[in-house]
C-alpha cells in the first residue's frame, strides 16, 4: 500500500490463473469493482488475467477477497499474485483488449451447458433469440472446442467466421451485460444455422425447417446422425425397440450398451431421469453436474424404453441436455432419445458433415447439420457410481482437456502418449499436466490421424513443446511406434507401473503404498501378459509383491473377445477341459501344449471372461468387457460368500500368488444358479485380494492400498475389496478424476517417467 492513512488511495496489482478464460471473468471484475467502488483496469494475458484495481484501503481489500470469494460459478480462479502497485489516477474500472504473453499458464475453458438464463430466453416469445438453436452467454457455450490458439478471444476461434450483427455486437461490447464478450455469441440473424438432410430428399434449410424435419424423421423410427457441440450423435427413438434394433444391426453394434438422452424436467431437472431410472444422490448430483456426462444409473424394470437400449445390464447410461440443440430437439420430440457417438466401432467420434455422410450412410437415415465448424473432437464423459461417488470412466467433454496439479515439477517439458486402447495423451511442464479428451481404440487410420492432430493440437493450445516423450513399454502398441520415430527421447514405462502412477499422482503421494493393477493385459517386466498386479512403492519405484496365478493363453490377442479361450486355459492349467468350448479344440490343445502363440497371462480380466464362459455362456463377446459387465450384472442380489477360497501361495521368486483353481469346477457347475456363482465369484477375488494385502503388510507394514486398473470400473468387486480392507485396518484409495482404466494411463506414464525429476 502506498500509505497506512485511512482513506487514502492504494492500489493493487493482481496477476490471476486457473479458469478464468471463458467464463465471463473479466465482466465479473468489472461488475465487482463497480460494487466495491474501486477503479483500474483488467486484461486477458494469454489465458491468464491482470488488474490493476485502486481505492480506498478498505474498497481494494474488498475487491481482492471478491475475486475467488464471488467468482462466477464455472470460474476457478487462483490469486497468483497480490502486489502492492502505485496509484494512476484511474478515473474509472476499464476492460483491456487482450495482451500477448506465454500461453503455458493458460488454462483452456471446457465447454459448458446451456445456463438456465440462456434456456428461459430462448423459450421466451418475445425474446430476439427465441428457440435459438445457437444462444450462449459468457456462462454457457462451447469453448474447447471452437478454439484455434489463445488468448480466448473472438478471433481466435470457428465463429471468426459469423461477424456480428448489430445488436450482438452492442451486446459483445457492454461490461454490464452478460454477454460481454461471449466468444461464441449470435443469434438467428447472424450465426450457425441447422440444415437437415436425407436420402432422396432435397435439403431443409433454417433453424426452425430443420427442427422440425429430424424430429419428424425421428417419430418415424429413423436413426438420425445430428451435429453437437464436440462431434455428431446417432439419434434414434429410446423407446422403439424396431429403432434401436435397426440402429445396432446396421453400426453394427450387437451388444453394447447405448447412451439415452432425457429431457430436463421438473424443479431439479431430474424428472425425465426419474421416469426411466432410480438415481441415488451421488446420481443425481453427477447428472447435473457443469460437465453434463453420461451418468451409469440404476434402471427401473418398468422403464419406457427399448430393451435393447443396455442389454444384460442393470444400469443404463443417462445424460440430460447440455446443448440449447438438445433441449429443443427433445422438447419437440417428447421423449428419451439414444445419443450415441457417431463413429466406426473404437474410431473417435466424426465432426465433418461430409466424413459424417460417407462413412455413416449405412446406419443413419437423416443428418442434421450446423455450420459452426468443430476444430477438435470431444466425445462425451462418462461416468460411474462407486462406493457413493461418481468415478470417471471416460474423459471427455464438459471436463476435458483435464488439468492436474503435479506434486512436484518436472524439469523438462514431457509428452505421454497413452496405450492402444481408450486413448489419451498427457502434456506436463513445470507442476501442470493436462489430460486430452478419450480419442479411442488406436491403429485405425482415423483414428491415428486424431491422435496425431492432437498430440499436436495440445502442445500447440498451451505453447509448450515436448522435449521427450514417456510411451508405454509393450513393443507393439501405435501409440508406442510413434513415439519411438518422433525424433525425441523416449521414455518406455511398464503398463501396470503407469497404473499405479496414476492413482499415486492423483492423490499427490509419495509414500509407500500397495497399489492392486487388475486389468485384462498390459506388458510386464518379465515379458509376459500382466494384469492381476499388486505393486509396492511408489512412483518411480515399484516393486511387484502379489500377482495372480499365470495361465497360457491360447490366442494371445484374441482372447479379449473370445472368453472361451481364457476358459479352456484355465481348464487345461487346472488339468480338465471344457466340452462346451467352440472351433477345434484339438488343434488348439496341441498348439498350447507346445507353447504356439500361447502368451503367459497374470490377468484378472482374462478370469472375469472365463467366468462369463462358464456361468452366461459368453464364449464371443461384441464389445471390451462384455463378458465382466454381464457377469457383474448377473450377480446383483445374491449371497456371495459361497465359492471355495482362493488358496495364497509364496513363490520360489517370494511373489505372493493367489490360485484361482479351486475355482474352475465350482464356477462350471450348472448346478449352482448363475447368480450364485456370478456373486461368489466377485468375492472369491475380493477375499484374493485381502489375503495379499495381509501378507505384504505383515511383511512391511504397508497399510495404504490403492485400487486401480480397468477391472476396478467393477462396483461389486471393488466394493466387496474396499469394504474388506477397510474393516482389516487398512485406508482404500479410488481415483477419483483420473480414470482407473487405460485413460488414465497417459497421466500415469507421465508420474512415472518423471518421478526422478
Amino acid at each position: 500500500m502506498t500509505s497506512d492513512e485511512k482513506g487514502a488511495v492504494v492500489a493493487r496489482r493482481l496477476t490471476i490463473t486457473g479458469r478464468v478464460q471463458g467464463v465471463g471473468f473479466r465482466p465479473f471484475l468489472h461488475r465487482l469493482a463497480h460494487d466495491t467502488g474501486v477503479r483500474g483496469w483488467v486484461r486477458n494475458v494469454a489465458g491468464r488475467v491482470e488488474a490493476h484495481v485502486e481505492g480506498p484501503a478498505e474498497s481494494v481489500a474488498a475487491f481482492v477477497a471478491g475475486v475467488t470469494a464471488q467468482a462466477p460459478p464455472l470460474a476457478r480462479p487462483r490469486l497468483e499474485t497480490d502486489v502492492e502497485g502505485v496509484p494512476g489516477g484511474a478515473a474509472e474500472f476499464r476492460i483491456l483488449g487482450s495482451g500477448e504473453g506465454s500461453p503455458d499458464q493458460a488454462s483452456v475453458p471446457p465447454d459448458h451447458f446451456a445456463c438456465d438464463d440462456c434456456l428461459a430466453e430462448m423459450r421466451d416469445p418475445h425474446a430476439r433469440r427465441h428457440r435459438y438453436p445457437f444462444i450462449n452467454c459468457t456462462q454457457c457455450g462451447p469453448r474447447y472446442t471452437i478454439i484455434d490458439h489463445l488468448p480466448y478471444d473472438r478471433p481466435n476461434t470457428s465463429m471468426a467466421g459469423f461477424p456480428l450483427c448489430p445488436e450482438c455486437r452492442a451486446e459483445y461490447e457492454n461490461p454490464l451485460d452478460r454477454r460481454f464478450h461471449a466468444q461464441p455469441l449470435a443469434c438467428a440473424a447472424c450465426g450457425p444455422r441447422l440444415e437437415f438432410r436425407a436420402p432422396g430428399v432435397e435439403p431443409v434449410t433454417g433453424n426452425e425447417p430443420a427442427l422440425a424435419a429430424c424430429v419428424a424423421a425421428l417419430r418415424a423410427g429413423r436413426v438420425v446422425a445430428a451435429k453437437g457441440i464436440g462431434g455428431y450423435h446417432l439419434l434414434c427413438d429410446a423407446a422403439s425397440a424396431a429403432a434401436v434394433a435397426r440402429l445396432r444391426a446396421n453400426k453394427p453394434r450387437p451388444h453394447k450398451p447405448l447412451a439415452v438422452l432425457v429431457p430436463q424436467a421438473g424443479a431439479d431437472g431430474l424428472d425425465g431421469v426419474r421416469a426411466v431410472a432410480a438415481p441415488e444422490p451421488a446420481h443425481a448430483a453427477a447428472l447435473a453436474d457443469p460437465m453434463r456426462p453420461i451418468v451409469l444409473t440404476p434402471v427401473r424394470p418398468t422403464a419406457p424404453l427399448a430393451e435393447g437400449i443396455a442389454p444384460g445390464l442393470g444400469e443404463v447410461g443417462l445424460m440430460l441436455p447440455y446443448s440449447p440443440l438438445h433441449h429443443l430437439l427433445l422438447e419437440a420430440f417428447g421423449g428419451p432419445l439414444v445419443a450415441t457417438s457417431a463413429n466406426l466401432s473404437g474410431e473417435p467420434v466424426l465432426t465433418d458433415a461430409g466424413a459424417v455422410e460417407s462413412r455413416l450412410g449405412r446406419v443413419a437415415e437423416g443428418y442434421l447439420h450446423h455450420d459452426r465448424p468443430i476444430r477438435r473432437p470431444a466425445d462425451d464423459a462418462v461416468y460411474r457410481v462407486i462406493r457413493g461417488r461418481p468415478r470417471p470412466i471416460r474423459p471427455g467433454r464438459g471436463g476435458a482437456p483435464l488439468e492436474l496439479e503435479l506434486s512436484r515439477p518436472v524439469a523438462r517439458p514431457v509428452l505421454a502418449v497413452g496405450g492402444q486402447m481408450k486413448n489419451t495423451i498427457a502434456l506436463a511442464w513445470g507442476r501442470r499436466a493436462v489430460v486430452s479428451p478419450h480419442i479411442g481404440e488406436l491403429g485405425a487410420p482415423r483414428s491415428q490421424a486424431v491422435f496425431e492432430q492432437v498430440v499436436t493440437d495440445l502442445q500447440a493450445l498451451y505453447g509448450v513443446r515436448a522435449e521427450r516423450v514417456a510411451c508405454d513399454a509393450h513393443p507393439d502398441y501405435s501409440a508406442s511406434r510413434w513415439a519411438r520415430g518422433c525424433g525425441l527421447p523416449v521414455i518406455p514405462v511398464f503398463h501396470h507401473h503407469a497404473h499405479a502412477a496414476a492413482l499415486a499422482g492423483e492423490r499427490g503421494l509419495d509414500e509407500a503404498l500397495l497399489v492392486f493393477a487388475w486389468d485384462g493385459t498390459g506388458y510386464g517386466a518379465d515379458g509376459t501378459l500382466w494384469g492381476g498386479e499388486a505393486l509396492l512403492g511408489r512412483p518411480g519405484g515399484w516393486e511387484r509383491v502379489g500377482a495372480l496365478r499365470p495361465f497360457r493363453l491360447p490366442g494371445g490377442d484374441k482372447a479379449g473377445r473370445q472368453p472361451w479361450r481364457s476358459a479352456l486355459a484355465l481348464a487345461w492349467e487346472t488339468g480338465s477341459d471344457w466340452d462346451a468350448a467352440p472351433g477345434d479344440r484339438a488343434l488348439l490343445r496341441a498348439a498350447w501344449e507346445r507353447g504356439l502363440n500361447t502368451p503367459l497371462s497374470s490377468a484378472a480380466g482374462r478370469l472375469f471372461d472365463a467366468a462369463a464362459a462358464w456361468v452366461l455362456g459368453i464364449t464371443e463377446a461384441s464389445f471390451e468387457g462384455q463378458g465382466p459387465m454381464w457377469l457383474e450384472a448377473a450377480a446383483t442380489g445374491a449371497l456371495a460368500d459361497t465359492a471355495p477360497a482362493v488358496p495364497l501361495i509364496r513363490d520360489e521368486s517370494g511373489l505372493w500368488r493367489s490360485d484361482w483353481a479351486p475355482l474352475v469346477p465350482w464356477l462350471q457347475d450348472a448346478g449352482l444358479p448363475a447368480q450364485v456363482r456370478a456373486a461368489g465369484f466377485h468375492a472369491a477375488l475380493a477375499g484374493a485380494l485381502l489375503d495379499q494385502a495381509r501378507a505384504v503388510r505383515h511383511d512391511c507394514g504397508v497399510t495404504r492400498v490403492g485400487l486401480t486398473g480397468g477391472v476396478f470400473q467393477n462396483r461389486l468387486l471393488t466394493e466387496l475389496a474396499a469394504d474388506r480392507l477397510e474393516a482389516d485396518g487398512f485406508e482404500v484409495l479410488l481415483h477419483e478424476r483420473v480414470p482407473a482404466n487405460d485413460a488414465g494411463i497417459s497421466f500415469g506414464q507421465i508420474v512415472e517417467a518423471t518421478a526422478a525429476d
